[in-house]
């Protein structure tokens, strides 16, 4: 199956349904409820006895842990818990969050002490090795004796959580990347937000992009990067706050620029070889690390001590480029009016880098039955129209994505980039999916810390590391 077309095809039609009822004004209610949906019993016994499968035999509650790391999703989710709880009032889900490090770093400690949380959010980069361990459940068996419908998801999505014949996550949700701009920024310096629909990036000199850029970089004398008379050391205002080193993916850093410029990770999901050695990757981030250079872009210690987000929030910069899940981040703590515009088109088109998440199941839970209810909840269309009145992110399921762009639409909120960039049949690569990922990760992350530094020759550094990279899987 070729699941990237599979992606744009379906994303196409979605995508254009969506748009059409937000503009229309419908896909949400008069209270904003989200829509009921009937719960399937599931087994033939509990179809019989009118008796959920996942009630405790003692009658007692059950209370499952369930985590994720996206502060801003907490909130829909412990909504979505609420309402599983009134269905379901013997289980009880208790909703944890924490940064991503500290995140990760629980849960691979929760795997050898026993403590990890019945349920938790699950990455593509993440769940194979987790998968090859044993160490989350495979769910088919369950998603077969239930009869869940995995074709209620954007078509090839859930696919991506299967190997083998085995399942390990129902997706929900799927991001692009995009622009955000500071509007205040871009008036003041006569620049028309309307520049976005067609400029373009190139790695040797960066194109109308880095023009543009340079027009937002101010120094402390107000000169910007246009001029002869710009100090690169005292600047004041950055054209462009980059978003750090990226690791092995560069996911919101440099992987839409680099694939724009014909670069590609692997062959494809479950490829055994990677091709960081590409000289078009090494270019991309010479170009990358030449905006600091230059001055437009603020050093990789700033961003990594106060965060991208946060210097952009705060009125250092002008742009940087952003996963959708962040839109509500900079819409709510910004104090100037945010924008959303499309990526730039390289010398292979506009591209940005399409990615999903999903839960896994504990192996080591005592509440099997219970977190797999829960699993199924969460995933299904009910919690994907609460998450979806939210607007924090575009849900796997249409309906969930009707009413995310409905209630961005009512706040005036112009998130077509993200979808204009879905839309195109080639506009999207997905994030890669292999085996050994927290090796890759181990190679790749430092490698990408000394480029973006300054401290190694990018060609030479990505030619050693892609070495070791593939050594992995030998």
């Amino acid at each position: 199956m070729n699941i990237k077309s599979n992606f744009s095809f379906s994303i196409l039609l979605l995508i254009m349904a969506a748009l059409l009822l937000a503009a229309c004004g419908g896909g949400t209610s008069d209270t904003g409820g989200a829509a009921e949906a009937p719960a399937a019993p599931a087994d033939e016994s509990a179809a019989e006895t009118g008796e959920s499968a996942a009630e405790a035999p003692s009658g007692e509650a059950v209370t499952i842990r369930y985590t994720l790391w996206d502060s801003a999703q907490q909130p829909a989710y412990e909504l979505c818990a609420a309402a599983f709880t009134e269905a379901n009032p013997n289980i009880i889900v208790q909703v944890e969050q924490a940064g991503w490090d500290d995140y990760w770093n629980t849960i691979q400690t929760g795997f050898v002490s026993g403590d990890t949380p019945d349920v938790f959010t699950d990455h593509l980069a993440k769940y194979p090795e987790f998968a090859a361990k044993e160490q989350i459940v495979d769910i088919q068996p369950l998603v077969e004796r239930d009869s869940v419908d995995t074709g209620i998801y954007i078509e090839g999505l859930a696919d991506l959580w299967v190997r083998e014949g085995k399942r390990y996550g129902l997706p929900k949700d799927w991001d692009t990347i995009a622009v955000v701009y500071n509007a205040d920024m871009l008036a003041a310096a006569g620049i028309d937000p309307a520049v976005m629909e067609s400029w373009t990036w190139n790695p040797q000199d960066g194109g109308s992009f880095e023009e543009t850029i340079a027009q937002l970089t101010l120094d402390e004398n107000g000169n910007n990067g246009l001029s002869p008379d710009f100090d690169k050391d005292n600047v004041e205002q950055y054209g462009f706050i980059h978003q750090g080193s990226g690791g092995f993916s560069g996911q919101t850093q440099w992987s839409h620029f680099a694939a724009s410029n014909g670069f590609k990770f692997t062959d494809g999901p479950w490829a055994t070889h990677y091709y960081y050695d590409d000289p078009k990757l090494a270019e991309t981030l010479d170009w990358y690390v030449g905006l600091i250079e230059k001055g437009f872009a603020p050093p990789l210690a700033d961003v990594s001590s106060l965060g991208a987000q946060q210097l952009v929030i705060s009125g250092k910069g002008a742009m940087t480029t952003d996963g959708s899940w962040q839109i509500g981040n900079f819409v709510d703590n910004a104090t100037f009016e945010v924008g959303f515009g499309l990526l730039p088109v390289g010398p292979e088109g506009r591209k940005s880098m399409f990615n999903g998440l999903a839960d896994s199941i504990y192996i080591g839970t005592e509440h099997m039955e219970e977190a797999w209810e829960w699993v199924k909840f969460a995933a299904s269309p009910e919690c994907a129209n609460i998450v979806g009145d939210t607007g924090i992110v575009f849900p796997a399921i249409q309906s969930g994505v009707e009413r995310s762009l409905a209630v961005r639409e009512e706040r005036g909120i112009d998130v077509s980039a993200y979808t204009e960039e879905a839309l195109d049949p080639q506009g999207t690569f997905l994030f890669p999916i292999t085996d050994n990922g927290a090796e890759i990760s181990a190679i790749m992350d430092p490698t990408m810390d000394s480029i973006v530094l300054g401290q190694v020759d990018a060609a030479t550094a990505l030619q050693e590391a892609n070495e070791q990279v593939n050594a992995l899987f030998e």
